[in-house]
């Protein structure tokens, strides 16, 4: 077994046999949120999604008496498995195990129960068998404490002849979306036009590790969204709004949800050692017709300052999710990273708020019409003076 270099929010297996030909080939995102009872009997969330260091042991490729399995292992006691069968055309996702470990002081620092616990999902997806089953959309499995999250999902668990199939069979939502949740794209032109908003009210957020606030945003939040060629705009209440979060030293997550909101994730990423920036939005919420509205992009680059300092935009901004979700925020100030005594750092502004610009253009212009404006007096000038030497 080779499964390569494995990225934070990406993970990639490619299982091979005794001959070294490829038996199963996976590619896939996944994170976790765990509500567990503190020691103080309040409850708290936690969002597991830097997997740090993978490895794969016990995945199998399966044989007559058993079925193949993907099993993954990250951080102190936390673990993830995949099993699947095969029929005489098909071969189906069968059942995902999901395990984690409230004595990790890390994730967990104040636990009221300490150990390994387990949550069991059974799924029955079935695929044709030589084909490559593909899920770029959101999927969310919910029991008991805890919710999992999986996107950019590719797999075959019965590859034959060593060669992963060219031949895509795609889960039920990437069938009936029309945009793919990790590409920028244009927003489409809805049939019906959203009714316009006024400015959302400005929320203060925060995330704690232990007792210390170790992100900090403040932001009016508006949601643009279009569904069936439907588009509506919703602004976020930030009374009726509730964050929870995790730091970690090179990723942070501001989770917010409310009523509707199932939750609306805000992942922060270092880049270079010395620069944070947003790297991805996922959201899942409830519309107005009742249905589910998901999408996931873990691509993008918003929001860009330096470690130690925070991120400021008073103006209006646009945050491109898909072609389908886009975020536009008011008042915004963030800081992921280095929070010092729950306060903001120094801010780097972002370009729409920097007028220093304005400054000289006004001068220039300013210059120009007192310039035209003596160019017009003195022509006038001339004029009156060839007027008094005409021949009587």
């Amino acid at each position: 077994m080779n499964p390569g270099a494995v990225r934070s929010y990406a993970l990639e297996l490619n299982l091979t046999d005794s001959e070294n030909a490829t038996c199963l080939y996976a590619k896939w995102q996944m994170n976790f949120t765990v509500r567990y009872e503190t020691t103080n009997k309040t409850y708290k969330t936690v969002t597991i999604s830097d997997h740090g260091t993978v490895t794969y042991n016990g995945s199998i490729c399966g044989d007559d008496q058993n079925g193949p399995k993907i099993a993954v292992q990250f951080g102190p006691g936390f673990s993830w498995i995949a099993n699947f069968t095969k029929a005489a055309s098909t071969y189906s996702i069968d059942s995902i195990s999901f395990s984690y470990n409230t004595g990790d002081n890390t994730t967990f620092p104040d636990a009221e129960d300490k150990g390994i616990l387990t949550v069991d999902e059974l799924l029955a997806i079935k695929i044709p068998l030589n084909d490559l089953f593909r899920c770029n959309s959101l999927s969310t499995l919910e029991k008991s404490d805890v919710v999992q999250h999986y996107w950019d999902v590719l797999v075959q668990a019965f590859v034959q002849n060593g060669t992963v199939s060219t031949n895509e069979f795609l889960c039920d939502k990437d069938k009936t979306s029309t945009v793919a949740p990790t590409v920028h794209t244009t927003v489409p032109s809805p049939t019906t036009t959203p009714t316009p908003k006024e400015k959302p009210e400005a929320g203060t957020y925060s995330v704690n590790n232990g007792n210390d606030t170790c992100l900090l945003a403040t932001m009016g939040l508006q949601l643009n969204i279009t569904q069936d060629k439907v588009a509506s705009v919703i602004n976020i209440n930030p009374n009726t709004t509730h964050s929870t979060g995790s730091c970690r030293s090179h990723t942070a997550l501001l989770r917010l949800n409310s009523s509707t909101i199932k939750y609306l994730d805000f992942v922060f990423a270092v880049k270079n050692e010395n620069r944070f920036y947003l790297k991805e939005v996922n959201i899942s919420m409830y519309l107005v017709n009742g249905s589910v509205f998901s999408i996931a992009n873990n691509n993008l680059s918003y929001w860009d300052a330096p470690l130690g300092s925070s991120y400021m935009c008073n103006k209006e901004q646009t945050v491109s999710v898909s072609g389908a979700f886009q975020i536009n925020t008011f008042d915004l100030r963030v800081q992921p990273f280095n929070v010092t005594q729950g306060k903001y750092s120094t801010a780097q502004e972002c370009s729409l708020d920097d007028d220093t610009i304005l400054i000289p253009i006004i001068v220039g212009a300013g210059l120009s019409g007192l310039i035209i404006v003596i160019v017009i007096a003195y022509v006038i000038g001339r004029r009156k003076s060839y007027a008094g030497y005409q021949t009587l």
